[in-house]
């Protein structure tokens, strides 16, 4: 498949046509117990249970139309743009190649299961990867990607634009973009992991979790699984390139205690190495 990169076929749709409305508590029926943790928190998971994911590879959708032209999308639903469908082929060639179709995985028995945001990005994502091995794709809402409020879909130029100050706060990780009705990165990161932590105990030791969501949920997610405050997280993680991903490992105690453990983050397929991937890098919160 030869790489795409097109965006001059892309028809703006009519304003809104793709806004849906958050659900209710981003899709967290429950939010008593989203309680942001700070950085001596979340160490060891001390609820063990008898099963639990041998890993957790989490996986960013391809570009889409609103990525190639720096606009925020948040909970906006729109698809992936002709060179995301290339990237995420690809990426799905590569994450088979390397965990699937491996002498290793065959003698262990390693199984997939496949986990993804409902948003249509992310769902391209999935299928690219799970339906050349004949896997179902779950879906799960806490997955989405974090809400913008009133900023989604505008673009970096009019929110530099029509807020210079709270636009240049947010890049900088002050927090003004909750003014405009933004959903917290603590939020974020709490209803991504608690996702993952439900997902990953109905697995077992012989299956790896696949996550296939969006730049900002999957970085605070993993801050969070780490026990990190999500304060600086782009600083600390950079930013998650379109259809790259990171992976997640269990350390797990003889008391049955475990934590989780970054073992890759924005690992590319090697067909990214030779340029023209995705463009210059934008905000994960434009993702």
């Amino acid at each position: 498949m030869n790489d795409p990169d097109i965006i001059h076929d892309y028809v703006e749709p009519p304003a809104g046509q793709y806004l849906i409305a958050p659900l209710q508590g981003y899709g967290v029926e429950d939010d008593s117990n989203l309680t942001p943790r700070g950085d001596a928190d979340l160490v060891w998971h001390t609820d063990s249970r008898e099963n639990l994911a041998r890993r957790v590879i989490f996986v960013r959708h391809g570009r889409t139309h609103y990525n190639a032209i720096h606009r925020i999308q948040g909970m906006v639903d729109i698809p992936l743009d002709a060179k995301g469908m290339w990237q995420v082929t690809e990426t799905g060639k590569e994450l088979r190649r390397l965990y699937v179709d491996t002498d290793e995985a065959r003698e262990q028995g390693i199984k997939q299961f496949v986990l993804a945001s409902d948003l249509t990005r992310a769902a391209q994502t999935a299928h690219a990867f799970a339906d050349p091995l004949g896997l179902d794709v779950h879906f799960d809402t806490r997955v989405r990607e974090r809400y913008f409020g009133e900023w989604e879909a505008k673009s970096q130029k009019e929110l530099l634009e029509n807020y210079p100050q709270d636009f240049r706060g947010w890049l900088e990780g002050k927090g003004s973009e909750l003014k405009h009705g933004a959903e917290s990165k603590q939020h974020t990161g709490a209803r991504g992991a608690q996702a993952v932590n439900d997902w990953a105990h109905k697995l077992d030791s012989s299956t790896d979790l696949y996550v296939f969501s969006h730049g900002s949920l999957i970085a605070q997610t993993i801050q969070y699984l780490l026990g990190k405050g999500t304060d600086g997280v782009y600083e600390a993680l950079g930013s998650m390139r379109n259809a790259y991903w990171a992976i997640l490992e269990p350390v797990v105690r003889s008391d049955g205690s475990y934590r989780w453990r970054l073992m890759e983050f924005n690992h590319a397929p090697r067909i990214a190495e030779q340029g023209n991937w995705n463009g210059a890098m934008t905000p994960s919160g434009l993702s």
